[in-house]
């Protein structure tokens, strides 16, 4: 929209509707409602072994009891100071060290744990405790009591992706602590993946959550699907092969407010231009490569994390064959009828 005249008259009218906290629509509308998405959130590329240089750092000033969660906030350049990596989600890198307990607690906030590197230290949620390993995608749910710890001789890095902007924004957020650090264990490892990951269900349970009842999402398992797909030959122009990871009671995706995605770039491939209103954050699992998102080229290898903000494109190139997980708030916009998506000339 043009902008509207100013006039002395009209200029005493708003000073006057101030006072009563009323404005004038006709001034703002074209900030409010834009022809396309307008967002602050800007492309970044963070280098893991920066990162990591910081986080052993921090390791030696802070420990994990003391911090809660010892984490360093990945920041958008055009959204610092708000703890955000997209507009709409937060995105961290915690460092659990040998002999570390993150204490229990819980929140409304949803959250994924998607491992970089060690082997072996654990999280316990609602009762289960599990090993993590790289590549493993693990989920917390909304107010499940949730603690981390580390009895092995090496630390353990993973990417926090949590909704936090969005329950912000609905003004929904509650959290509390344990008295104790870590809660008691009350079902045997794997019992989740065991009950629901192999396309089998309790046939009388009935359970009301909309997050998915696996908690853990071995890589193993994960990287094993995407060599099956392979095998099909089912080249996406604008993805490779791209797959969510699912609800196996509903088949949506695993989190209610956040989709979680793998795909594989095979050895040469270049993508054709993509573009999609939910700002996504990427981490390379394998491989090494570049993404042109808008006029800038990232280059990529493993452990690397990206944002691609919304509505801008995106182009991806593999050297080699490649693995990347990605999230964003695509379930929210869908059931919203919000999201929208471009193929450019695929």
């Amino acid at each position: 929209m043009e902008a509207v005249a100013k006039t002395p008259e009209r200029e005493a009218f708003y000073r006057k509707i101030d006072g009563e906290n009323l404005s004038a629509l006709w001034n703002v509308m074209g900030d409010l409602i834009t022809p396309e998405p307008k967002s602050a959130c800007r492309p970044h590329l963070w280098k893991f072994d920066a990162v990591r240089a910081y986080m052993m750092e921090a390791g030696k000033l802070i420990t994990a009891k003391e911090a809660e969660r010892r984490v360093l906030i990945l920041e958008n350049p055009g959204l610092r100071g708000q703890s955000k990596v997209t507009t709409s989600l937060y995105a961290g890198i915690q460092l659990v060290l040998p002999g570390d307990v993150a204490p229990a607690h819980r929140h409304s906030q949803s959250a994924l744990r998607f491992i970089l590197e060690g082997q072996g230290a654990f999280t316990t949620v609602a009762g289960e405790k599990t090993l993590m390993s790289p590549g493993d995608f693990v989920i917390t749910p909304s107010m499940a009591w949730h603690d981390h710890g580390n009895e092995t001789s090496e630390p353990m890095f993973w990417l926090d992706g949590l909704d936090i902007p969005l329950v912000q924004f609905f003004d929904a957020s509650f959290a509390e602590g344990s008295k104790e650090d870590r809660q008691t264990i009350t079902k045997p490892a794997g019992d989740s993946f065991a009950r629901y990951g192999r396309n089998l269900l309790p046939v009388d349970e009935k359970r009301c959550a909309k997050t998915s009842p696996i908690f853990n999402y071995p890589y193993s398992y994960t990287r094993e699907a995407l060599e099956q797909a392979r095998r099909r030959e089912e080249w996406d122009a604008c993805h490779g092969l791209k797959l969510k990871f699912s609800n196996p009671e509903t088949g949506d995706f695993a989190m209610p407010t956040i989709g979680t995605f793998i795909q594989l770039l095979p050895k040469g491939f270049e993508t054709a231009r993509y573009r999609a209103t939910d700002a996504t954050v990427f981490t390379a699992v394998e491989g090494k490569g570049r993404s042109r998102i808008g006029e800038q080229v990232f280059e990529w290898s493993p452990r690397d994390l990206f944002v691609v903000p919304s509505w801008q494109w995106v182009t991806h190139e593999a050297d080699e064959d490649a693995v990347l997980f990605s999230f964003s708030d695509r379930p929210v916009q869908q059931k919203l009828d919000l999201f929208r998506e471009d193929r450019g000339n695929a």
